[in-house]
């Protein structure tokens, strides 16, 4: 056994013989941490498979590309959690032997996500056991937590309070479970590196042989990991790459709704979401989440438009809403919730300049409703009809969907899979829809809906 010292930047992981001031690779100051790390034997790979080995997952070194076999077996037989949000967020359902990785803000309801989860795969799935190992809570506190959320199949969910990663080890080998859920990730430290939990160091070393276990074992991993204040999951980004799926857990605490978002899927598709509603007995599906979106809709408001976005492959219809008053200050404030202010910025600027729409002396706040935070840019057209009703004073029509991206010349470009979104807006009973003139011809072909094509933004002015 042997020990060697290096210091380790604590925001990206960077690795030095000696202590530096200032982080070559990430530019942080003051960042880097002695740790002492100890190599054994007993951390290698081929140890973790000695130690957990189950008949017949032994394969080849090596096998041929058109070799059926051994194909996609494991991914092809999904086991459903229970919710099909959740299975629509993982590609749908769990791998046997896939490794989550799952992040979000402290109360967000987490733990109470993964309770469910347990459940779901005992009742749903050929799940029959289940090992939930807590660094942050005692067992007290899970089962009162589990008696609240009325969990079922209790006696195939398996406790433990446990921060040590080799004990942890211990009892996988000792209960062989299917499924294994870790909360949290920077609590949790090996005796092989000497440092304390939650340092680079240790976060890699766990998440390393945490893949390995899941692997060689056949065994699902769940694994929580803490959010910087960035909204980033803490850790080196090594951490991400490793594991297979990354969800977000985002939402308001002072809200009900929250939104499991996909970044990272090597089983399915990514930027997937799912909507859940917080309630007294859990976390309960949203299978309509464009109505619940629109749900306190006023008709005929002032400054606000309708947006068919996607998430992933998810049609969602969403309100978006533009505030104009009278600036005190010599630079007028630009304010967004929802849009990035970079966008928003853009997107003023086309409207003064092809629309002649002034908000040179106006404070500007923009938001977008039911709390989700919109990147693509189809919904440039909507944003800029809610900002000029806001302006004008002049409501939109409440049967109105708005579709389409906009250029720096005020064109109005086309958007991807415009068929599915009108499809959306029909099926909640929107009877125009406002799209770019060059995608009008694919899309008559959906009935039902009045179709109003758009060349330039100039022609908003004409709409509301």
């Amino acid at each position: 056994m042997k020990t060697k010292t290096q210091y380790t930047c604590q925001s990206c992981g960077y690795s030095s013989a000696k202590w530096l001031g200032k982080c070559p690779e990430c530019g942080s100051w003051n960042a880097f941490v002695e740790e002492k790390i100890t190599s054994s034997k007993d951390s290698s790979i081929s140890a973790v498979r000695e130690n957990f080995k189950i008949s017949g997952l032994s394969q080849p070194s090596f096998i041929r590309l058109d070799d059926e076999s051994h194909s996609q077996a494991g991914i092809k037989h999904r086991q459903s959690t229970g919710s099909l949000e959740l299975d629509r967020v993982l590609g749908g359902g769990m791998v046997r032997d896939g490794f989550v990785l799952i992040g979000g803000d402290p109360g967000i309801g987490k733990s109470t996500l993964l309770l469910q989860v347990a459940q779901g795969l005992t009742q749903h799935s050929h799940i029959s056991k289940v090992l939930y190992v807590s660094g942050e809570e005692s067992i007290e506190q899970i089962q009162s937590r589990a008696k609240r959320l009325a969990i079922k199949n209790a006696d195939k969910i398996l406790l433990a309070a446990e921060t040590q990663f080799e004990k942890v080890l211990g009892l996988v080998k000792e209960l062989k479970p299917e499924l294994l859920i870790m909360d949290s990730l920077q609590t949790f430290s090996t005796g092989f590196i000497e440092s304390a939990p939650g340092t680079v160091s240790q976060v890699r070393e766990v998440t390393s042989r945490l893949m390995n276990l899941a692997k060689s074992a056949g065994l699902a991993v769940w694994l929580v990991g803490h959010v910087t204040k960035d909204g980033a999951i803490a850790g080196p980004k090594i951490v991400e790459h490793l594991v297979d799926t990354v969800l977000y857990f985002e939402g308001d605490s002072g809200q009900t709704m929250r939104l499991l978002r996909t970044v990272k899927n090597r089983f399915g598709n990514t930027n997937e979401l799912g909507v859940f509603e917080m309630t007294s007995e859990g976390l309960v599906d949203v299978a309509n989440p464009s109505a619940l979106f629109l749900s306190e809709r006023k008709e005929q408001a002032m400054g606000t438009a309708i947006v068919s976005t996607l998430e992933g492959s998810r049609p969602l219809l969403v309100e978006l809403q533009a505030l104009t008053v009278p600036s005190p200050y010599a630079t007028p404030r630009r304010t967004a919730v929802g849009l990035d202010s970079q966008r928003l910025a853009i997107l003023t600027a086309v409207l003064e300049k092809h629309v002649g729409a002034s908000l040179v002396n106006q404070d500007l706040f923009f938001n977008v409703a039911g709390g989700l935070k919109l990147t693509e840019p189809a919904c440039d057209l909507a944003a800029m009809a809610a900002i000029y009703s806001a302006i004008r004073e002049r409501p939109i029509s409440s049967s109105l969907v708005f579709l389409g991206e906009v250029g720096l010349t005020g064109e109005v470009r086309k958007v991807t899979q415009i068929e599915v979104r009108i499809e959306e807006a029909k099926k909640l009973g929107f009877s125009e829809v406002i799209l770019p003139a060059a995608q009008l011809e694919r899309a008559k072909k959906i009935k039902g809906v009045t179709l109003i094509p758009i060349h330039h933004v100039n022609e908003i002015s004409n709409l509301v």
